[in-house]
């Protein structure tokens, strides 16, 4: 399968704290590291794992940190077009004891557009694209790929281009990224809602309906950072592959609970 994601990148520094700091409190991280992250990275490099390789369309920061961003993605099998301009967005994130964790994110979000010299026309050798954040005409652009799934992050950019989705994935449990039914015209073929650990459900854009259960965690709790985002690669790997719904999901939530685990090869701290 030749599988792609269009999305953003930002630089994360992890701190494992015993909670996250109230309003002037104080606490003391017991480990800390830092590695590239955001969305559209953690689905890369998930369909990476998955494919053997990915391809990403993307927009870094012209600094250094941008630039080792880069390293780091090619070094985990994703291949990588990029422009660079501004500075690269960076994230502060805790991680509690229990695996959650809290995100504040600096700087503002790079998206590629579709007027950025990117070989775009590519994307419709792709058997799946994973849509992360963007420009209307670079949706357009993916759009032409076998199957395309997209966030709710970006709503008003996928209500804009007009354009059949074949799943838009959104969460029960936060009102920032709920989908409402008949926000986009015309409907995408699956709306997916996650609710965590308590799995989630889904609409078909002709009235059927469903329900999945979250994956076993395959090892030890190591934290949240990515699960959702591994997930939605996961969904767009298994549509691509050809495979039902109901199948699709049970393999995405399985991506999710290894994301879960730190199964992301990413460094952690100690």
């Amino acid at each position: 399968m030749r599988v792609a994601v269009v999305g953003h990148v930002e630089w994360i520094e992890f701190a494992r704290v015993p909670r996250v700091p109230g309003s002037g409190d104080i606490v003391h991280a017991t480990g800390t590291w830092e590695e590239v992250g955001g969305g559209g990275a953690v689905g890369a490099v998930q369909l990476a794992k998955l494919a053997g390789e990915s391809t990403f369309f993307t927009t870094l920061g012209d600094d250094d940190l941008g630039h080792r961003a880069l390293e780091e993605l090619e070094a985990k099998g994703v291949r990588v077009h990029a422009t660079f301009r501004g500075t690269q967005r960076r994230a502060l994130t805790f991680v509690e004891p229990s695996g959650e964790r809290t995100i504040t994110t600096l700087g503002e979000k790079l998206r590629p557009r579709r007027d950025d010299p990117l070989p775009w026309d590519e994307l419709g050798a792709f058997d799946a694209v994973d849509f992360i954040a963007a420009d209307v005409d670079a949706l357009r652009a993916a759009r032409r790929a076998g199957v395309v799934v997209a966030t709710t992050r970006e709503l008003p950019t996928l209500v804009d281009a007009g354009v059949q989705l074949d799943a838009v994935v959104g969460s029960g449990n936060d009102e920032a990224e709920r989908y409402r039914p008949g926000a986009i015209d015309p409907a995408p073929r699956f709306v997916v809602t996650t609710a965590g650990a308590g799995g989630g459900a889904w609409l078909g854009v002709e009235g059927r309906t469903g329900n999945w259960e979250s994956a076993p965690l395959p090892g030890p709790i190591g934290d949240a950072y990515g699960c959702g985002d591994s997930f939605a690669a996961g969904l767009t790997f298994a549509l691509g592959a050809g495979r039902e719904i109901d199948e699709a999901l049970a393999f995405a939530a399985r991506c999710g609970a290894a994301c879960m685990t730190g199964a992301m090869d990413r460094t952690k701290g100690s």
